[in-house]
């Protein structure tokens, strides 16, 4: 699990919302030949909808320049949606992930928590603030958050809150939680990333070496290897005795120096 990843996901969402005005265009009849099927419609904003359109407006602009690697522009967009309307829960998530590409780990989690608070029935906000609480050393605490998520009748990605549920159950010693909510999460979406990484651990922890390879290679083929599930893989075939395969996916660690290095298992772990 990535939090990052979880994040921008969210994001994603957001501009999708933040895209979502219609516009109805009636054709030019003396350019071409149309046939009209629908009638013509005469929108007219209010006051109120007009705020909610630029508060949406800012948050796609803020999304926009997060993706462009622009925190600055990205913040200053977010605290516009927020000028707008004081209760916006993206706003804050967008200013969430700003923190945490910053390194402001603190900030970040106040901003995933104040998202939750304006919008306590969002599974979104709910799996971003779980994932950050996994991400820092509070696995146990983040279950809540993921199943609170999955209460979200709206909630349209319920693999990704089982997924995450399921690794930091993992991390948080419940073994038979954690099968529950990956095998369920694989069912949703069978490449979901954050299961298949975490099954392969779960049955490495259980010396099942031959499906932990299959899981592993399994993850490896939905996304891009990371530093964890490398070291895993290299872990998972020294144990099948493949000392070849363990080298060759240890080489690709980054950092690592000779193809004959371990890596550095005590390294800085993707979250």
């Amino acid at each position: 699990m990535r939090l990052r990843d979880v994040a921008l996901a969210a994001i994603a969402c957001m501009l999708a919302v933040g895209c979502s005005r219609l516009s109805f265009i009636k054709p030019d009849t003396d350019r071409g030949s149309y046939t009209q099927v629908a009638p013509d419609y005469n929108v007219r904003e209010n006051p109120d909808e007009k705020r909610r359109v630029a508060m949406f407006d800012a948050l796609g602009l803020a999304g926009v320049a997060l993706q462009r690697g622009d925190l600055a522009s990205a913040e200053t967009q977010a605290r516009a949606a927020l000028k707008i309307e004081p209760k916006s829960a993206d706003a804050y998530t967008v200013l969430a992930v700003i923190a945490g590409q910053r390194g402001q780990r603190d900030l970040a989690g106040k901003n995933y928590a104040k998202a939750v608070q304006l919008a306590p029935g969002d599974g979104d906000a709910l799996n971003n603030y779980g994932a950050w609480l996994c991400a820092n050393g509070r696995a146990a605490e983040s279950l809540a958050q993921f199943s609170a998520a999955l209460q979200d009748p709206g909630y349209t990605t319920p693999a990704a809150a089982l997924g995450n549920a399921g690794a930091c159950a993992l991390r948080a010693g419940q073994a038979s939680l954690a099968e529950e909510n990956l095998r369920r999460a694989l069912q949703f979406d069978p490449n979901n990333v954050a299961a298949l990484g975490a099954m392969a651990q779960l049955r490495f922890n259980q010396a099942q070496f031959l499906d932990a390879r299959a899981f592993m290679q399994r993850r490896l083929v939905a996304a891009p290897a990371d530093r964890d599930s490398l070291l895993l893989a290299a872990q998972i075939e020294d144990r099948m005795g493949d000392a070849a395969a363990a080298a060759r996916y240890r080489q690709l660690i980054p950092g690592t120096q000779s193809p004959s290095g371990n890596g550095d298992p005590n390294g800085a772990r993707g979250q």
